[in-house]
């Protein structure tokens, strides 16, 4: 992946998640009829990501332990996309590219078993909860 390529694809990301996070706090967005999880919709069980939306909007309102509780993954993307447009415009302005080598950094870690096994456990884990609270 160049460094061109993945900036715009987490540009892209962030405007994404961004409408969709305006879209959820304005309650546009209505959870008991509507999901967008294709795992959810073929299979009726949560995805590991379930409850994501909900935990960012609950994270967002100053609800943290409510958001932990909704999908912890939830809080991580609330931060992802605080920090990444940010890290981005540095990255511009200084016509530097630490973003792309933390990103190449952290693809070459995920790829050694001593990080990856537990990043799939934490994930499976997360997975069983959602599936265990019914999501």
């Amino acid at each position: 992946m160049t460094k061109n390529k993945l900036y715009f694809i987490l540009v892209l990301a962030c405007i994404a998640g961004y409408a969709w996070l305006y879209l959820d706090l304005n309650h546009t967005i209505s959870y008991k009829p509507f999901t967008v999880c294709l795992v959810k919709l073929t299979t009726t069980l949560p995805c590991p990501s379930c409850g994501s939306t909900r935990s960012a909007e609950s994270f967002l309102k100053g609800n943290f332990w409510e958001a932990l509780s909704y999908n912890p993954l939830g809080v991580l993307l609330v931060l992802i996309i605080a920090i990444t447009p940010v890290w981005l415009l540095l990255d511009l302005i200084r016509k530097n590219n630490s973003l792309f080598l933390f990103y190449i950094k952290l693809e070459f870690m995920l790829g050694k078993k001593i990080f990856a096994i537990p990043a799939i456990i934490l994930v499976l884990t997360n997975w069983m909860w959602n599936i265990h609270k019914g999501l």
